[in-house]
C-alpha cells in the first residue's frame, strides 16, 4: 500500500511538472496603429520592434514599457524586419512607397531610435526586400526577390553599416516563374557561422535555398499566396546548424487551412516529414526554443509542439505575425497586428 501510494505521488509531482510547462501567451501591449512583422530579441529585457506606418517599437524593461517612434520621412513605409545589437542600435528594412525614389531601403540607428540614418538604398525597379538575419554583430546578409529571375542577396560585414551584392560562386541563384519570398516575419532566412544560410521560398514553387544547393519542398503550391513562410534551424550550443530543421507556411488566403502547412527533417532536409497534428492553419513564423520544444504563429493563433514538431497544440488563438527567442536568454516574444506584443510564460 506504502508502495502504491509513494508510485501515485511521483506520478502526480510529474503530472504537474508537465503542466508548469505548458507555454501560455501573456499580451503585454496593444493599441499602436501599426502592424508589427519586425521582432528582434536582444535578450531577456530589451527587444525592439518595427512595422507599418514607419513605426518602431523598443522596451528595455520585458515590454512592461515602450519607447515609439516614427521614422521621419517614412510614416508611409512598412518596416518588414529589424535586427537590433542592443538597447541602441538596430536595422531597419523598409518596403518600396509609392512616390519614393529608393525601391529598396535599410536605415540604422545608434541612438536607440530617435534617429535614423539610410545605409543602404537600392532605385533597381521592381526591387523588394523580404528578410534579414545576422551571425554576431558584424556580418548580416538580405534577401529581396528576384530581378530578370535572380535572387537578390547584399551582405554586411560591418554591422549594416553597408552592404554589398553578392553572387553566390560568381553566380546568383535562379528563381522559378512565380516563384519568390514572403517579407512576413523575416524568419524565411536563417544566417549561420562560415556564411552558412537557409533559405525558403513561396508562391508557384517552394524551394530550400542553401548556398551551393537547391531542393524543392513538399509544402503546399501553386498560387502566389502558398509555400514556405518560415524555417526555423536548431542551433547547437557551438553555433553551428544542426540537421534538426522546421518550415511553415500554407496558404495564407485559407488561414485556417493545416494542408501541407509544416514539415519537419532530422537530416538537414534530405527527406521531410509531415506532422500527425499540424498547426492549426497557415503559419507565418516558427522558432525553435529548445532542441525538442518549437513555437509558430500565424493568423489564427499560435501552436507549441514539445517533440520536435511531431505533434503540436493550440495554445492561444490571439492571432500574431512572429515569434523570436531572445538572442541572449531564454524569453519568448511575439508581435502582431494593432501593436500587440506578447510574451510566454510557463504555467
Amino acid at each position: 500500500m506504502l508502495k502504491k501510494c509513494f508510485q501515485l505521488a511521483i506520478g502526480l509531482l510529474l503530472l504537474t511538472q508537465l503542466n508548469a510547462q505548458t507555454p501560455k501567451v501573456d499580451v503585454l501591449t496593444s493599441g499602436t496603429k501599426t502592424s508589427l512583422r519586425g521582432l528582434s530579441v536582444v535578450n531577456d529585457n530589451v527587444l525592439w520592434v518595427s512595422g507599418s506606418g514607419g513605426k518602431v517599437g523598443r522596451s528595455n524593461n520585458a515590454g512592461k514599457n515602450w519607447n515609439w517612434f516614427t521614422v521621419k520621412g517614412y510614416e508611409k513605409t512598412e518596416f518588414r524586419d529589424i535586427e537590433a545589437f542592443d538597447a541602441n542600435t538596430a536595422i531597419i528594412m523598409a518596403l518600396p512607397v509609392k512616390d519614393m525614389e529608393a525601391q529598396a531601403t535599410i536605415l540604422k540607428t545608434t541612438d536607440g531610435g530617435e534617429n535614423w540614418k539610410v545605409v543602404y538604398e537600392n532605385k533597381t525597379k521592381g526591387m523588394f526586400l523580404d528578410a534579414m538575419d545576422f551571425v554576431g554583430e558584424n556580418y548580416g546578409i538580405v534577401v529581396g526577390d528576384p530581378i530578370n529571375n535572380k535572387i537578390f542577396i547584399a551582405e554586411t560585414f560591418d554591422a549594416g553599416e553597408s552592404w554589398q551584392e553578392l553572387g553566390l560562386e560568381g553566380k546568383r541563384p535562379i528563381a522559378d516563374s512565380g516563384e519568390a519570398f514572403f517579407a512576413a516575419s523575416g524568419t524565411n532566412i536563417r544566417l549561420f557561422k562560415n556564411k552558412e544560410f537557409f533559405l525558403v521560398s513561396g508562391g508557384m514553387k517552394s524551394r530550400l535555398f542553401t548556398r551551393f544547393n537547391v531542393a524543392p519542398l513538399p509544402l503546399v503550391q501553386g498560387k502566389e499566396t502558398t509555400g514556405a513562410n518560415s524555417i526555423a534551424v536548431y542551433r547547437q550550443p557551438n553555433g553551428k546548424h544542426s540537421n534538426n530543421m522546421i518550415v511553415v507556411g500554407g496558404d495564407f488566403n485559407a488561414d485556417s487551412s493545416s494542408f501541407k502547412s509544416c514539415y519537419y527533417t532530422t537530416n538537414g532536409g534530405k527527406t521531410w516529414k509531415a506532422p500527425a497534428e499540424p498547426p492549426h492553419g497557415y503559419r507565418s513564423c516558427v522558432e525553435y526554443l529548445s532542441a525538442k520544444d518549437i513555437l509558430a504563429c500565424g493568423l489564427t493563433g499560435v501552436d507549441y509542439s514539445y517533440n520536435g514538431g511531431k505533434n503540436w497544440q493550440w495554445i492561444s488563438k490571439e492571432s500574431f505575425n512572429t515569434c523570436r527567442i531572445a538572442k541572449l536568454g531564454k524569453t519568448i516574444y511575439l508581435a502582431g497586428n494593432n501593436g500587440k506584443v506578447a510574451k510566454i510564460s510557463w504555467q
